[in-house]
Order: structure tokens, then sequence, then C-alpha cells
């Protein structure tokens, strides 16, 4: 990498932690670190709200997963409008009117300690893993692509995250998330640019859309019920819309960020901003994936996106084998770029026949260059059986250091740091307050002066952090990095938004049914998962989210109504 990249790179992470540091050098309470000063503005909040969803991982993993399946993924997101809305209506109004820190303090006051503790414990074990996650996908990639010591990069992202976390809490992440936010959405707008200039100069971008919607790449709207598609509109205005009034609505990463609002109404016009950026945002973000693949159309991608693979087969048995692939791939290559002209052509007669036969054309070399694609992974597993041949979360890094100019190199990889920090830190934030308020301050140390607490406050950010950081170690690469994050999270978001819907609107349902019924449906999502991963049963990980809530709200119904028969009966 050039120094001007590594110049530029530095200067932007320099400056966010420093600012971040500095606006929070006055904290010096408890409160003040754990809930912020209640001073941020619609804005603010919103573009918070906005990074600490936005992981690294989103800005990797979600090009590739649009390079290889297309548009489908965006429709995960067609629920968070709803989700918004019925959260300002419903959810903000109680939280503000029983000024708590946390989302959990209400659920004590609700049914009884062991539903808040349970609850927060829930939220702990998810979000410490997800915590872990959110370092552990740019480092693996990031030390790939630098030639870095995987644990190095690991302990670097985590270093700098944890360090200005711990000295400012919330409002350190609030007033860095900011900053964070304008970087990641200018790289990615100035990553779309460069993609569309560097098009061949006989290929407008209207070919180029034409091009993607031939190859599949822009069906964003799938209405069908087979189960075995992850992405349909029913699985994201259903499950998606679950798992967003869950993780918005009961997630301490997310309600710390608008419960430092000025009012309500700045809150509520956060969260509303939210709801409408994300969408277009996340289209962007998988219409960049889309643009790098048509990109590779006219340019040799590489056979294998993760270079570090390809590197151990040098000096092998089989590199002869390795060559001869690429060679076969090159001569497919031309055969592609004649299909692809030969479609566009058609394209212009607008018969629709030729079309169909030139789009057949096209999609067999397209099949053909899979199989080769496959023939290089069962190669690389020949040489190493425990290498990981999941690329797609390197496609869009790859493309970023082998094809922008000097000196974006560097801001994109600012892009993905930024995004790494900005959701780490978030994490640890909620984390820290969730232990420290639900649990030590409650159960444990309860008598103590402001001062003690604020240290405390501190250590356990420090103590995430470690956690996170060993996590992160331990990990390993999934098929596709943002849909492992969802995964985890869905497995326990149902079961928490169950316990506050029951809070919210079953009134007559106390906390020892609810709370006999957040552990059996806990066990009961585990076993669905487990079942679905051992291919037993097909069941999209969003349904989980819906599953989970409604299987609370059913067996603490059940078990109120049985409780209350037998009080009667005595």
């Amino acid at each position: 990498m050039h120094w001007i990249d590594w110049s530029v790179m530095l200067a932007v992470l320099a400056t966010i932690v420093l600012y971040g540091i500095y606006k929070t050098r006055k904290v010096n309470t408890s409160q003040s670190y754990l809930q912020g000063d209640k001073d941020l503005p619609w804005w603010t909040i919103g573009l918070s709200i906005m990074a600490t969803q936005a992981s690294a991982i989103t800005f990797l993993s979600a090009p590739g997963q649009a390079y290889e399946s297309g548009m489908g993924f965006a429709q995960f997101y067609f629920g968070m409008p709803v989700a918004m809305v019925l959260l300002c209506i419903f959810v903000l109004p109680i939280y503000y009117k029983l000024n708590v820190y946390t989302a959990y303090e209400y659920l004590e006051g609700r049914f009884d300690l062991k539903t808040r503790t349970l609850t927060a414990i829930l939220f702990l074990i998810q979000r410490g893993m997800a915590a872990g996650l959110t370092i552990y996908a740019p480092s693996i990639i990031l030390s790939n692509i630098l030639n870095w010591d995987l644990n190095l990069t690991i302990v670097l992202i985590g270093a700098v995250v944890i360090l200005y976390t711990m000295l400012g809490g919330t409002k350190a992440v609030s007033v860095t998330q900011k900053q964070q936010m304008i970087v990641i959405l200018s790289g990615m707008f100035i990553a779309a640019m460069i993609l569309i200039f560097q098009l061949p100069n006989d290929i407008s971008f209207g070919d180029a859309v034409t091009l993607a919607g031939k190859m599949d790449k822009l069906e964003v709207v799938d209405f069908s019920v087979d189960p075995s598609n992850r992405y349909t509109f029913w699985t994201g205005m259903l499950g998606g819309v679950f798992l967003f009034l869950s993780y918005f609505g009961t997630d301490q990463s997310q309600v710390q960020r608008y419960l430092s609002g000025k009012s309500l109404a700045e809150s509520r016009l956060g969260l509303l901003m939210n709801g409408i950026v994300k969408v277009p945002m996340q289209f962007l973000i998988l219409f960049v994936g889309v643009l790098v693949f048509i990109f590779f159309q006219f340019n040799p991608a590489p056979l294998h996106f993760n270079q570090a693979n390809l590197d151990k087969l040098e000096g092998t048995a089989y590199e002869v084998q390795q060559q001869q692939i690429e060679a076969d791939y090159l001569n497919l290559f031309e055969q592609k770029q004649e299909a692809i002209q030969d479609l566009l052509a058609a394209n212009e007669t607008a018969n629709e026949s030729l079309i169909t036969q030139e789009q057949t054309r096209l999609n067999g070399l397209l099949n053909q260059e899979d199989e080769l694609r496959s023939e290089m992974d069962q190669l690389i597993l020949q040489q190493d059986s425990d290498a990981e041949v999941n690329d797609g979360d390197y496609i869009f890094i790859s493309f970023v250091m082998n094809y922008l100019p000097i000196g974006l190199v560097g801001l994109l990889l600012a892009v993905i740091f930024s995004a790494a920090m900005s959701s780490t830190s978030s994490e640890l934030s909620a984390l820290a307050t969730t232990s420290m308020v639900d649990i030590y301050r409650r159960s444990i140390r309860r008598e103590e002066d402001d001062q003690f607490y604020l240290r405390s406050s501190k250590l356990m950010t420090l103590a995430w952090g470690i956690l996170a950081l060993i996590f992160a170690s331990l990990a390993r690469l999934s098929d596709n990095l943002i849909e492992l994050v969802n995964i985890v999270g869905s497995i326990f978001y149902g079961t928490i938004l169950g316990i506050f819907v029951v809070a919210f609107f079953m009134k007559r349902i106390q906390g020892n049914a609810v709370f006999i019924a957040a552990l059996i449906t806990e066990v009961l999502v585990i076993a669905l998962f487990t079942l679905e991963r051992l291919d037993v049963i097909e069941l999209p990980y969003l349904w989980l989210n819906l599953i989970g809530c409604l299987l609370v709200m059913l067996f603490a119904y059940l078990i109120e109504s049985m409780n209350r028969r037998e009080q009667h009966v005595a």
C-alpha cells in the first residue's frame, strides 16, 4: 500500500479518535458516562443509530453478497421503516417517562427482578458474541490483504476502540459516530462513482444496468413462499420487522443511542431518520457490489478472491494444476466478452427471442466459470484441508486494493476501520451499561458513591473489550459474515422481544409466567436453529425472531392462565 494511502487512513482515524477524547474530557459522573448528557440533536441520533448497526461487516460482506446473489438481500431491510414507526409510537414514550438507563430497568417494575436479570443476561450473551465478531470480521480480511498478523490486527482495532470508549463512555460513542458515518457514506459513494467511471468507453451506465438485469443481479423483490429462500418479501416484512423491533427497541446498544437525545421528539426524529435513510443506504452498498460484478465482466476477476489461499499453492505439487485452471479461465473470459457484446447488441434490437438466446449462452459460460472456481476451491482444500474457501467477504476489499487510485484506497480502508470502530464502541458501551445498571449496581453493590460506579463502569468497558478480543481471536470465518451476525441476533432477539411485547400489551401476565415462558422459548429456538443447521428442517433464520416472540407470548398466556386457575380452585 502506498504511503499516501497510509497517511489518509491514519489521519482520518486519528482525527475521529482524538475528537471523541476531546469532546468527552469533562465526563466525570456515572450518569454522564453511562447515559450521556441528553443533549444530542435528532440528526446526530440518527447517524449514531445507523453507525451502530452498520459495522465493518456491512461494508465488507454486503457488496460480496450482491456480487454473488444480486440485490435480494435488500429485502432484509424492508421491515425497518415499519418497525421504526411502531417504536416511536409505543416504546419511546415509555422509556422517556420512566427515565431509564437501560431498556431492562422497565421490566423489573412491570414484572420482577429475575425477569429483568434474565433479559439482561440474554442481551449480554448475544451482544458479547457480536462484539467479538465486529472486531474479527475486518481483522481477518485486512490481515490477509495487508499481510498483517491476524492477532495483531485484532488487537490494533480493539485497542483503539477500547481506549476512547473507556475514557468517554456513551457520549464518546455518539460524538465519534457522527464523523464515522460521514466518512462511511462518502467513501461508499466515491467507490460507486469510480466503478461507473471505470466502465469501458463503449459501455454506458445504462448498458451496465441492463447487463446486470439480464444477469439476474437486480431482482430485489421475491414474493415466493419457498422456505429454502432466506430473503423474500415475507421474511423481510415479518421476520425482519420482529428482528428490528427487538434490535432497536430492546438492544441496549441502540436504546442507549436515542436515550441520549435532547427530548422525546428529537429521539423520535432520529429513529425515523434511520428508518428512512437506512434502506436507500443499503441499496447503495448492495449496488456497489453489483457494479463490482459488472466491472469484473470487463476485467478478469481473480478465480479466488482470498489471495492468501492462492499464495499457499505456489511451489507445491498443485501449482501446475492452478496454472491450467487459470489458463482455462482466461480463455473462458474471452468467450464471455463476445457473449456480453452480443447480448447488448440483441437488447438494442428489442428482439426477445434473440435476447433470450444470448442470455442462455451467457449463463452457460457463467456456469462454466463457477465450475472453474469450484475446481480452484478444491485445489486449495487439497493443499490445506483447513483452508476457508468461502471468499465472498474478500470481493469488495480485493477491488479496493487492486483497482482504486492512490489515496482512495486509504479512504476506503478508513471506511472499513471506522465502521468497525463505530459498531464495536456502541456494543462495549452498552455491555458495560447493562452489566453495571442491571446486574452489578442492582444486585451486587447497591450502596456505593457515584465515583465508585464511574470507575467500575470504565473497568467493565475494559473487561468487555478484552473479552471481545478473546472471542475475536477464537472465531472462525463463516460463509458470509453479515449473515453470521444476524443469525446470532436472531437466536436471542425473538425471546427478548417477546418479553417486552408481553410487558407492553399483555397487562394480566405476571413475572413468573413470562420468566418460565422465556426460558422454554429460548431452548426451543436454539433447538430449531440446530435442526436447521443439521438439515433436518428448512427454516430461514429470520423466522426465528417471529417464532421466538410468538412463543413467549403463547407460553406466558398459558402459564398465567394455569396459575390463575389453580389460585381460583384453591
